[in-house]
């Protein structure tokens, strides 16, 4: 009867999630400190039974349950165990359980971390996180519920999707959940500072912590996600503009424009109304993934098969969460003021145009994503929108945002000085143009090689010298040790995270420019060269593993005539779903990846093989790293963990903030 637990769970955690999205709001908008404060023991409610049903779930899988639909369609009594627990998000239903968790989680995190906001906000915040549960919840528990039984249980169960047979598939899908669901607590916070008409810098502090933490999660859910296609689909690419992979893309893109303007409406009370309008559009376009995903209206490796209902019940959803919070914009935003002027060579400027950049690049993306969905629905017929439109849009588009990027540090809040920020990254501009020019030349490259080699080294060499700058201040007072630990972390996260994005574009120009591939048919004593290394094919021999065999070859790689790796890729045909997978070989070093895949084998007795030298591939990875630890670095920042200040002072303390750079704060609007 454990699965039956596991339906009374989702109930409870429904009924309580109700209350949630409704008691401490109502109590909020009639000032009853009673109801607020149900609030807080509300979402540790919901939360504990959404993870009981969770438990009960990875229970089922582990204890090979096939009583359970679920277990049975996506486990096998051959599945080592620890594959048996990532299926427990390996197909909807429990991928969509997943979600709840992390959603709940969300919301006790803020319930646990939010003792030194209002009541009234705290309320507001976690009624709306609540409702959002609420439509999660009865998602589940309607159309794609994780317990139904079926019976008689059925010997054996169906297996895991080989695709899914990873380790990257059992860390990706939470990474990558966390960071979806982790907007929802900056669309709470922002439909909360709208119905309660406070959008100052005390909102945009409280919010952007938890902003940059789901940033965070969602940059390492899509690195996660592209390091999985790169070794495990065997095409030897990172990113194909698959549309699943563009819905993951578009609310990072929004997200990323989010913290940067949380950070001017933090610091200089600017962009209030953008700013809220950011926040709803991030978590809509997680919810706009959502319902791509889970509605079969298109195929990709990545996306689960549905039936019509889940489609229409998400399309129903995002109409009412999207609809609903942007009425409540138009409405409340006109009362919201336009914030501190700033002239247009100004920080302000800046960051707004960058913004402006992202959120028209996100969407071309969503263009490119919808145009062939709703060209097929209409009946005008099927087209493929594919990497060339993508390329073609969004390099340019960037080309600004890498520009300013290095320039907006330099220059002034408020009122800058053009002649000032050119003599200051005058050096560093003809540097990067000498370095870009003798790498292009030295490698033979292409004007589109250069022109991303500029681009990397102008923002690396920028994030460099306003590093150093920053140090220098005031080195007649303090020692380089004092001068570096006086470096608020969200500086040093700024720092880092753009120095991730100069690795990233290195890498990424490196490996389009100087890639090397070569296709052929071998047979055993065969060898195929590519990129100035040979590879000999020595051997095949049959493999069996814990629910496949497998077809192993040997590749010895040599260069200039001496020995550099012996590479092991398979050719895989899973035992229960009969579906041959591709193993890739990879030699991951410094400056390239050497990479062999096994293709079909031909009645001549070949083997169809490619191989790969991918220069500097590991950079792409890198600059991925890089930049999630620069958003956990801001995330952490003192002032963040500080208990906040109240949110309305005596002039005497706003005089005492100005003085010391701190924004002034602004009280909340008046209806």
């Amino acid at each position: 009867m454990t699965p039956e637990l596991g339906n009374v769970a989702l109930i409870l955690a429904l009924g309580l999630s109700s209350l949630l999205g409704v008691l401490p709001i109502w109590g909020a908008h009639k000032q009853d400190a009673r109801w607020m404060a149900l609030a807080r023991p509300l979402a540790a409610g919901q939360f504990a039974f959404v993870a009981l049903a969770f438990g009960i779930l990875v229970s089922a899988f582990v204890s090979n349950d096939f009583s359970v639909a679920y277990v049975a369609g996506n486990a096998n009594s051959l599945l080592p165990v620890y594959y048996r627990v990532a299926g427990t998000w390996g197909g909807h239903e429990g991928s969509l359980l997943l979600w709840q968790l992390m959603l709940t989680g969300w919301t006790l995190g803020v319930a646990l971390f939010s003792r030194a906001l209002p009541q009234a906000t705290v309320a507001r915040v976690l009624g709306g996180l609540g409702l959002i549960s609420v439509g999660f919840l009865s998602f589940t528990l309607f159309t794609s519920n994780p317990f139904e039984r079926v019976l008689p249980a059925p010997p054996d169960g169906r297996d895991l999707n080989p695709l899914l047979q990873d380790f990257g598939m059992i860390i990706h899908p939470p990474m990558l959940y966390m960071g979806y669901v982790g907007f929802s607590v900056a669309f709470a916070f922002a439909i909360a500072a709208l119905i309660e008409g406070r959008l100052d810098a005390a909102w945009a502090k409280w919010s952007r912590p938890w902003t940059l933490l789901a940033w965070v999660f969602l940059t390492l859910g899509i690195f996660l996600g592209s390091f999985w296609a790169y070794y495990e689909l065997g095409w030897g690419g990172w990113w194909f503009w698959d549309a699943v992979e563009n819905a993951s893309f578009m609310p990072w893109l929004v997200g990323t424009a989010l913290i940067h303007s949380l950070s001017v409406s933090e610091k200089r009370g600017s962009f209030k109304n953008w700013t809220v309008l950011l926040a709803i559009l991030a978590f809509s376009l997680s919810l706009l993934g959502t319902f791509l995903v889970r509605s079969g209206v298109l195929t990709s490796v990545h996306a689960f098969a549905s039936d019509p209902r889940r489609g229409l019940y998400i399309l129903v959803f995002l109409l009412i969460a999207i609809g609903g919070s942007l009425a409540l914009y138009a409405w409340r935003a006109p009362k919201v003021g336009l914030g501190g002027r700033f002239s247009l060579f100004s920080r302000e400027s800046m960051l707004l145009i960058n913004n402006v950049f992202l959120v028209v690049t996100t969407g071309t993306v969503l263009l490119g994503t919808l145009y062939p969905l709703a060209l097929d629905a209409l009946g005008l017929g099927k087209i493929s929108v594919g990497p060339p439109y993508f390329e073609a849009v969004f390099v340019p588009l960037m080309l600004p945002v890498l520009l300013f990027m290095s320039v907006g540090p330099f220059v002034a809040w408020k009122q800058g000085s053009v002649k000032r920020v050119w003599l200051e990254l005058r050096d560093t501009a003809l540097v990067s143009v000498a370095l870009a020019l003798s790498i292009a030349l030295a490698a033979k490259t292409s004007v589109a090689v250069a022109a991303g080699l500029l681009l990397a080294l102008w923002v690396l060499l920028g994030s460099v010298l306003h590093l150093v700058q920053r140090l220098q201040a005031g080195r007649d007072r303090a020692t380089l040790s004092q001068r570096w630990r006086a470096i608020p972390l969200s500086f040093w996260g700024m720092v880092v995270a753009h120095i991730g994005v100069g690795v990233f574009v290195l890498g990424v120009t490196l490996v389009k420019g100087l890639d090397h591939a070569q296709d052929a048919s071998l047979k055993e004593g065969d060898t195929v060269s590519a990129g100035g290394y040979q590879f000999a094919f020595k051997s095949l021999e049959k493999r069996k593993g814990p629910n496949y065999v497998a077809g192993r070859a040997t590749f010895e790689v040599s260069r200039d005539g001496q020995h550099v790796v012996t590479m092991y890729p398979e050719k895989r045909l899973y035992i229960v779903q009969r579906m041959p997978m591709t193993e890739a070989a990879i030699d991951r070093g410094l400056t390239r990846d050497l990479y062999v895949s096994l293709g079909e084998a031909t009645p001549n007795g070949a083997w169809g093989v490619r191989v790969q030298v991918k220069p500097f591939m590991g950079w792409v990875w890198a600059g991925c790293l890089v930049m999630a630890l620069g958003g956990l670095l801001a995330a952490s920042d003192r002032r963040y963990r500080q208990r906040a200040r109240a949110t309305s002072a005596s002039p005497h303390a706003q005089a005492a903030d100005a003085l010391q750079g701190a924004p002034l704060r602004t009280g909340p609007l008046t209806t």
